[in-house]
């Protein structure tokens, strides 16, 4: 009749190869089954799909870069004219380039809030795993981690205002 026997590790963990000689000795025919043959798979697998959340994340922070700095050129190709008229009055393109700066990082923020928002709120409605859930069920933040999207705003702005700031220099100076 087989029986299974749970080994709880302490913090040190336990001595597999003391182990299996043990059980070989006292019980023949005995298998210590660790689980490494089918752990070690999804363990790669994790650590992929951790790699893949980070180049994701770069990625989306590239686009977020190229989409503000397209709106840029845009908006301050569209105000040339007013621009033109900025200077003859006296203003600098330092200070031109700060209020379109300003107006992009702002609007790069706000939006990415209400992003975030409505994200954390997806995520706080998903069905929780209890003891008979499935795999993949249960995703959610725990703990401090609900703290972690409120980074997503800043990251979001910092990337705004760098592209804005880059494609404000350049376009300003070429309207020289």
């Amino acid at each position: 009749m087989p029986q299974l026997i749970e080994v709880t590790e302490t913090s040190q963990g336990y001595d597999a190869a003391g182990l299996r000689l043990r059980l070989q000795a006292e019980v023949p025919g005995a298998v210590l089954d660790d689980h490494a043959r089918w752990r070690k798979p999804l363990v790669a697998a994790a650590a992929r799909l951790k790699m893949l959340g980070w180049v994701s994340g770069l990625l989306i922070a590239a686009a977020v870069g190229a989409m503000v700095t397209l709106a840029a050129n845009a908006a301050l190709s569209a105000n040339a004219q007013v621009i033109a008229v900025l200077r003859l009055v006296g203003a600098t393109d330092a200070y031109i380039a700060r209020a379109f700066v300003r107006r992009f990082t702002l609007r790069a923020l706000s939006g990415a809030a209400v992003g975030t928002v409505l994200g954390v709120g997806a995520v706080a409605l998903l069905p929780s795993g209890g003891e008979t859930a499935g795999f993949l069920t249960g995703l959610s933040f725990r703990g401090w981690h609900w703290g972690i999207p409120a980074l997503v705003p800043l990251l979001a702005a910092v990337v705004a205002f760098a592209a804005t700031a880059v494609a404000a220099r350049r376009v300003l100076g070429g309207l020289s």
